[in-house]
């Protein structure tokens, strides 16, 4: 089978939601445009953040420890929805629907969070988009990861864990399981655009959470180290030639 993209992931608030796009630009040296742009801080970040705000807004990035995760909280990782028309709309298996706008609308949001964040962490404080893209990497780096070790895992686990829980930017069908982890400081293209892979995706565990519920139904970390052993499930890329890449594009 020829490897081929099968779908391009666009998160445009951290760890909350995520949206499929059928074609996306890619600029050199650049991350995905949109993905991760909001993220909302917690009373433990804002320390971090207003030392580095301009104009009320950090104009630096900032660690991922900063901002609320599915790791403190797994209902978080059952949030779905994103972009609709002009504003964002997000749903909840318990939660109210939600619909807001990001410049404007934050606060509303952040009450929306409350109830499914536990009581013994910081509490989230507001929705920030800074000069940075709030991706969990300091470098501007895309993710990719392949349809085909995740069918590998599930076969082995017995489970359906589909492609939310990742998180992941460009999913490509075709490859062997785990070809990926061989492909560290090697390129590769998907249509015209070239990638080269700088490291392994090493998971947390946000992704031991169910998306369609928010309940824990694996140990990932275990698994992963179990079957295979390491705990890593997709590699990072750096945008080498930019260019329009979509679904369907033959990947190199």
């Amino acid at each position: 089978m020829t490897a081929h993209l099968a779908h391009i992931r666009r998160h445009p608030i951290k760890s909350i939601g995520g949206e499929g796009l059928e074609r996306v630009t890619l600029n050199p040296a650049q991350r995905l445009p949109g993905d991760r742009e909001w993220a909302v801080l917690t009373e433990a970040g804002e320390r971090n953040a207003r030392a580095s705000e301009t104009d009320g807004e950090p104009d630096r990035w900032l660690p991922k420890a900063c901002f609320i995760r599915g790791v403190s909280s797994p209902p978080v990782q059952a949030i779905k929805g994103s972009w609709q028309n002009e504003r964002i709309a997000l749903r909840h298996p318990e939660r109210p629907a939600l619909s807001f706008d990001p410049a404007c609308e934050g606060e509303k949001l952040v009450e929306w969070l409350r109830p499914l964040w536990p009581t013994n962490a910081p509490p989230p404080t507001r929705l920030v988009r800074g000069a940075a893209i709030w991706t969990d990497q300091k470098w501007p780096w895309v993710s990719v990861l392949s349809l085909d070790s995740l069918a590998d895992l599930e076969a082995q686990t017995g489970q359906r864990f589909g492609i939310d829980r990742w998180r992941g930017n460009f999913w490509v069908k075709g490859w062997e399981p785990f070809a990926e982890r061989s492909l560290i400081g090697s390129t590769f293209q998907i249509g015209a655009v070239e990638l080269r892979v700088t490291q392994h995706i090493t998971r947390c565990e946000a992704t031991s959470a169910n998306t369609d519920t928010g309940g824990v139904d694996i140990d990932m970390l275990d698994t992963l180290g179990r079957l295979y052993g390491h705990t890593d499930f997709g590699v990072f890329a750096e945008v080498i030639s930019g260019g329009e890449i979509a679904i369907g594009d033959p990947v190199a």
